[in-house]
């Protein structure tokens, strides 16, 4: 799998400038033959509280990127809000195929209550994977990355996890850290993808990297908007048998899961893990 990453100093609130933004990246992931592309969370407004202003009930995001996933033929990871019949709202991280169609949706399960995202934001319940190039990838958001129950329900799954945040660099320490453990702990490809600089006076490092399943960074950007681009060999199996640890790993305490295959009309197919509190 040929995977790109794209750091961006996304402009605040401004989604058709970030649309028109990113295609520049999208011709250079073109060019260079990935598969796949992958923004930070909230990838066209920033991580903004205002979803009066933020929020769809068109799909507008997802309409937009369907267009470029076509236009470009390239798989699209991408972050958005979507205005629900709640009074909240949801932070969806979705990724599109190159024919448009969606392979995943992905709702953040933790939402950050010390930026009050708690107060504007329903948590989502669901895990979900599916199939890109040879792997099989699940995604997860930003807060996420504290909890690592969830990691080790996905990566029972999964090949790789990308991490989509909003990351300010005053915690930069931790972002660093918890990748590499989620790696090591999970023995999975970890792709976190950040954004960069002053976005709505919050400064952000970015130091968005592939980490392979033994914690070593393979590639990293950091104070930079800037597209990198890898490929990846699916060698998840060869390191858990060469350092079985995940073999010896018990049942999760506090989570239980339930596998919930849901299967589209069209390929790919994409899978629900439902999870639920004890």
């Amino acid at each position: 799998m040929k995977v790109a990453i794209c750091q961006l100093n996304i402009v605040w609130e401004s989604k058709e400038q970030n649309l028109c933004n990113v295609e520049k990246y999208l011709i250079q992931a073109q060019e260079e033959n990935a598969d796949v592309v992958f923004f930070p969370e909230m990838s066209f407004t920033g991580f903004s509280m205002n979803t009066a202003h933020t929020a769809e009930s068109n799909n507008y995001t997802c309409n937009q990127i369907k267009k470029l996933a076509v236009k470009y033929k390239l798989s699209i990871g991408f972050g958005w809000v979507k205005q629900t019949l709640s009074d909240k709202a949801e932070n969806h991280y979705t990724l599109i195929d190159n024919n448009g169609e969606i392979l995943m949706d992905y709702v953040k399960i933790h939402p950050f209550s010390f930026s009050n995202e708690n107060k504007f934001f329903d948590a989502g319940n669901d895990l979900f994977y599916c199939n890109v190039a040879d792997f099989k990838i699940g995604t997860l958001i930003c807060y996420d990355l504290r909890f690592p129950e969830i990691f080790q329900i996905l990566s029972d799954k999964v090949d790789c996890i990308v991490v989509a945040a909003n990351w300010p660099e005053v915690r930069r320490e931790h972002w660093q850290c918890l990748l590499k453990a989620r790696a090591i702990e999970n023995q999975v490809y970890i792709i976190g993808v950040n954004c960069v600089g002053n976005i709505n006076n919050i400064n952000y490092s970015g130091d968005s990297c592939i980490i392979v399943p033994d914690g070593n960074v393979l590639k990293s950007i950091s104070y930079t908007e800037r597209l990198i681009i890898h490929e990846l060999d699916n060698d998840v199996e060869d390191f858990r048998k060469k350092f079985p640890t995940k073999a010896d790993r018990k049942q999760v305490f506090g989570y239980f899961f339930v596998k919930k295959p849901r299967f589209r009309t069209t390929k790919p197919t994409f899978f629900c893990l439902k999870l639920t509190k004890r």
